[in-house]
């Protein structure tokens, strides 16, 4: 392996011989029907001998682009921009005698035309494949309205969310969750709550990255899923408003306001979204307790969940002058929420017959709020592409769970076993996120770039269980139970990146070092658990252009994932005295080696080939309880976790008016461990997942889409699940002269979501079927206002993105 690292270095350095050829630039500006500069248009250089791609540049803000390093020769270049007609333009020469070139400037026009009275309009697809990501482009979707982005999420390529609402991605869960380029610092848990909080108006796209580079953190073994929100691209004074109402069983709906003004010094932009979301759950669950003899249990429960959202984000940008910015931005929720659970458990030698029951009537209330303060600056040093970015973040979490729990036993007759027990649960959490990073870009010479960075982070978790039993008339503290945990982490970073542009070849060497240094301390119980490691997570990337239609690439990376801050929380929560989930504040970072092979034709077929090995892999287990006859679930470390197979995109155009997107993700997973709560665990299964997306033009201005999702069988960790499918439908129509839009949208057409799962654990017999409120129609009116012609507030990646990740809202 280093062998080959020296290898690669003396590419990268350019200890390889190339033909002296001189290499020149070419520039130019797109300019739209009035003579305005557009930005982020797509610009293409192309070979005129055999039309194969040399390069593609985007716009600036001011409508111009630039092909540094281009070899002498003829060349033709080509403009595309959704919303305009595609441009070709002339054939040109970059000679000896000439090489910086200035062409003409290219026009582009609004693409509507009518023919025979029929509007042909250029849509975005919703899926969309680029060099290093898959795109999956939200804003114009009808069947995402008045969906919470963890719905839409669902419907992402390669993308599952299980019945817990744990996100994975090409069937390996881990993956970390951006938003705006932003970690999170929250758990999988927290994550899925933050996710479900926001609405799909706020979404423009979501990215999935398999194989992110070193200036990502490290931490995700399955990759990054990046959830960009919506930044008007407007100037002026400008924004839109948006509302949803949604049924079901229950009522749900949202509604917002999005505002941006921006001058040619100061942009000030700032949204605000408030979301009504009620859910009913029904979960079933038959198990066998191992005994002399064995023990049966048949629960049924019924879950409703009301939450209400608030989330908002404000923000100003100045530009000093045309190569320094410095901005200031506030984000954050205030969401509240109940939860009522009504469960009852028959007990007996048989799951024909029962000499007890327990009877459970439980409320939990739930508080969260998060404040996040970003400083940044950003500043073009030269103009080869030397840039330089700080970031300097705190954030501010506070979250309160409070739980009653009435639990009753019967015999069989319904006579009292004893008196019913009451306990309650108040779990006060604090969290403290404080970040800086730095990145900085230079072009070593013509075909050489680094990237390099440090970031360090500081996290602080207080967790406070106060636990109490109802007992001769008066409330008295749980000794048993109540405890506080408080969790301290710091990791410090750093990375570099070097690119190395070949004629056809591109090649990026990376290496991210990252030290990091924390503390459990179980304060009760006075259990303290220090760690203190070093890590190295090296990249490699080599893209190669065969022909103009056909590319391949290659991919390494290895990565880490620490613990989340509520699975080393060792708090354990009863849901009933048979059924009850702890943390485990053991556990060690798991580390994944991540290879890559991709080829793509015609620049829209992909199929990539993976695979994964994951050490120490942390996952979600239920496992038995048996001096208590319970189930309870936790998060284990496995030996090992391998998964290997091929994902294949196929976007197909079927007439003008139906375009379809075709996503199969084929793998293979399979989990070892020697010793797992005294048993030896094996599985491994075959497994794939199967979207369609078909978008139609019904007529001008109305259009519609339909999807479908099928994932088969899969074996994860201890459980094994079946089956599950699912249909959504939507139409979208855009009223006065496009500047609003109404849509309609039904998920789960057939009402066929749910979860079915048996266990994979030697010796533990359950099946535990679950069904959350899917079925639901929505209709969302969306109204846009103001002017058009200033630039967007500029994306910014906060350096608290993968702290946040970790915790809950």
């Amino acid at each position: 392996m280093r062998t080959i690292y020296f290898l690669l270095f003396a590419l990268l350095t350019g200890n390889i011989a190339l033909p002296n050829t001189k290499q020149g630039t070419i520039n130019g500006v797109v300019l739209d029907e009035q003579s305005k500069p557009i930005d982020y248009v797509t610009i293409g250089l192309f070979k005129t001998s055999d039309s194969s791609l040399v390069k593609t540049a985007l716009t600036t803000a001011d409508g111009k682009f630039e092909f540094a390093n281009i070899n002498t020769g003829s060349y033709f270049v080509k403009a595309n921009m959704m919303g305009y007609g595609i441009y070709k333009g002339k054939t040109f020469q970059l000679t000896d005698a000439n090489l910086v070139l200035s062409l003409e400037e290219i026009r582009l026009k609004t693409n509507s035309k009518t023919l025979n009275t029929v509007s042909i309009t250029v849509i975005k697809p919703l899926i969309e494949r680029k060099t290093d990501k898959l795109v999956m482009n939200v804003e114009n979707s009808s069947i995402a309205i008045g969906s919470s982005a963890l719905e839409v999420l669902q419907k992402a390529p390669g993308v599952t969310v299980d019945q817990n609402d744990n996100i994975s991605m090409q069937g390996k869960q881990g993956v970390l969750i951006l938003l705006d380029g932003k970690q999170t610092y929250m758990s999988s848990a927290d994550v899925a709550n933050l996710l479900r909080n926001m609405q799909s108006s706020e979404l423009e796209t979501i990215e999935l990255i398999t194989n992110p580079s070193s200036k990502y953190d490290a931490s995700g073994n399955s990759g990054i899923i990046n959830i960009k929100t919506k930044k008007n691209k407007n100037g002026g004074t400008n924004g839109s408003v948006n509302a949803t109402a949604g049924y079901g069983k229950n009522f749900r709906g949202n509604a917002g306001i999005n505002l941006n003004n921006r001058t040619n010094h100061v942009n000030i932009f700032g949204n605000y979204n408030y979301g009504l979301n009620g859910r009913d759950n029904f979960i079933s669950i038959d198990r066998i307790s191992n005994g002399s003899p064995d023990t049966y249990f048949m629960q049924d429960g019924n879950s409703f969940r009301k939450r209400y959202n608030n989330n908002f984000k404000a923000g100003i940008d100045y530009f000093i002058d045309k190569k320094n910015t410095i901005g200031l931005l506030v984000n954050g929720y205030l969401n509240n929420g109940t939860e009522t659970n009504n469960s009852n458990t028959l007990i007996g030698p048989s799951f024909q017959q029962r000499d007890s029951s327990l009877v459970s009537d439980n409320i939990i209330r739930n508080k969260y709020n998060n404040l996040a303060y970003n400083l940044n600056y950003k500043s073009i040093l030269d103009t080869a592409g030397q840039e330089i970015s700080a970031d300097l973040d705190y954030s501010r979490y506070n979250g309160n769970d409070n739980a009653t729990y009435n639990n009753s036993f019967f015999y069989a007759n319904g006579t009292p076993i004893r008196p019913t027990n009451y306990i309650r649960n108040a779990t006060p959490t604090k969290i403290d996120i404080k970040a800086f990073k730095i990145d900085y870009t230079v072009a070593l010479s013509k075909s050489i770039k680094l990237e390099a960075g440090v970031k360090s982070s500081w996290v602080k978790t207080d967790n406070d269980l106060r636990a109490e039993e109802y007992k001769n008339n008066v409330w008295q503290n749980d000794v048993r139970r109540s405890n506080q945990f408080v969790y301290d982490e710091n990791v410090n970073a750093a990375y570099t990146n070097f690119n190395k542009q070949f004629k056809n070849t591109s090649v990026q060497l990376g290496l991210r070092v990252e030290q990091t240094n924390s503390t459990g301390n179980l304060i009760t119980n006075n259990t303290v658990v220090k760690r203190s490691y070093w890590d190295f997570f090296p990249t490699a990337f080599i893209q190669q252009t065969l022909s103009k239609n056909n590319q391949i690439g290659f991919s390494y990376s290895r990565r880490i994932d620490r613990p989340s801050y509520d699975a080393l929380n060792p708090f354990v929560y009863y849901l009933d005295q048979y059924t009850y989930s702890k943390g485990n504040p053991f556990l060690n970072p798991q580390y994944t080696h991540n290879f890559e092979v991709s080829y793509t034709f015609m620049q829209k077929y992909l199929l990539s080939i993976n695979y994964s090995r994951v050490n120490d892999v942390i996952t979600e287990v239920i496992l038995p309880d048996p001096a208590q006859k319970a189930l309870y679930q936790t998060n284990a470390n496995i030996a090992k976790n391998i998964s290997y197979g091929f994902n294949l995109n196929i976007p197909v155009k079927i007439a003008k008016w139906w375009e379809t997107n075709n996503n199969l993700n084929v793998f293979n997973l399979s989990f070892e461990a020697p010793n797992l709560a005294g048993k030896v665990l094996k599985t491994g299964k075959t497994s794939f997942q199967f979207k369609t997306q078909h978008t139609f033009i019904i007529v001008s201005g109305l259009t519609g889409e339909l999807s479908g999702n099928y994932e088969s069988p899969l074996d994860y960790g201890t459980l094994s699940i079946q089956s599950r499918y699912f249909v959504d439908m939507g139409l979208s129509k855009s009223l006065f002269n496009k500047k609003a839009s109404l849509k309609l949208a039904l998920s789960d057409v057939f009402n066929t979501m749910d979860t079915e799962l048996t266990s994979a654990y030697p010796g533990l017999k359950y099946d535990l079927y679950q069904k959350n409120e899917s079925q639901i129609g929505r209709i969302s009116f969306t109204y846009r206002f103001g002017k058009n012609e200033i630039k967007p507030a500029r994306r910014r990646s906060t350096g608290t993105e993968d702290e946040q990740g970790r915790m809950k809202n």
